[in-house]
């Protein structure tokens, strides 16, 4: 059963590479596109190591994390608009690089290596706190709500991770255009989080008392 869980694992994190490597040299013209690169490395590696410390640690939690199959309507749409973000976005900074439309300081991609690398140790620490994330919106079977901390700060940690990492892409990629691209996923993702506040409070026993004691969703003393 663990063998069948690696190998989806690996399966799914080879076509991420592929697909990511097509999405970004392709429009490029070129393999020797540095920033490119850069982003391939501090977006998989993470991935890879996450993947085997979740599979060893922490199969069920692997397991739900591979689950991407959305039942419900509005999830599919915030799916599909990620998706076409996420596409347009990574086509536009190749073509960006090729006819070098717009180019920021060489800091600035730095800054957004090191923003996006905080941003995965953030999103691996929501993942240690909370056993029950799935990339889909559902309450399991004995799910309790986790209130303790990044619980005890904002109640959607996993997506203020999930907007600094997309945030910061762009930027690594040393395109101002796919930064701006970007900023729709914070209509998508307040979307989602309005959406899944409403299953949770439905399905999941505490949750509206949680609500009352944290205040903010994802960004504390924002929203």
């Amino acid at each position: 059963m663990k063998d069948g869980l690696l190998k989806e694992a690996l399966i799914k994190i080879i076509a991420g590479i592929v697909l990511m490597g097509v999405l970004l040299f392709l429009p490029a013209g070129t393999i020797r596109w540095q920033e490119g690169w850069l982003l391939m490395i501090i977006l998989f590696v993470p991935m890879f190591l996450a993947g085997l410390l979740m599979y060893f640690k922490a199969p069920d939690l692997l397991r739900s994390r591979l689950k991407a199959k959305e039942t419900q309507s509005e999830q599919k749409d915030v799916i599909r608009y990620s998706g076409l973000m996420f596409l347009v976005a990574f086509i536009v900074a190749g073509l960006n690089y090729r006819f070098g439309w717009i180019t920021m300081p060489r800091a600035i991609v730095w800054i957004g290596a090191v923003v996006f690398l905080m941003a995965y140790c953030l999103f691996g620490e929501v993942l240690r706190e909370n056993q029950y994330l799935s990339r889909t919106i559902e309450v399991r079977d004995g799910q309790t709500v986790v209130d303790t901390g990044l619980y005890g700060i904002v109640r959607h940690p996993m997506y203020t991770a999930t907007v600094l990492l997309f945030l910061s892409m762009p930027l690594v990629l040393n395109s101002l255009i796919s930064f701006f691209i970007m900023l729709a996923y914070i209509p998508i993702i307040v979307k989602r989080i309005r959406n899944e506040e409403e299953v949770l409070e439905t399905e999941l026993k505490g949750y509206t008392e949680y609500k009352q004691k944290i205040k903010y969703r994802l960004l504390p003393f924002i929203w």
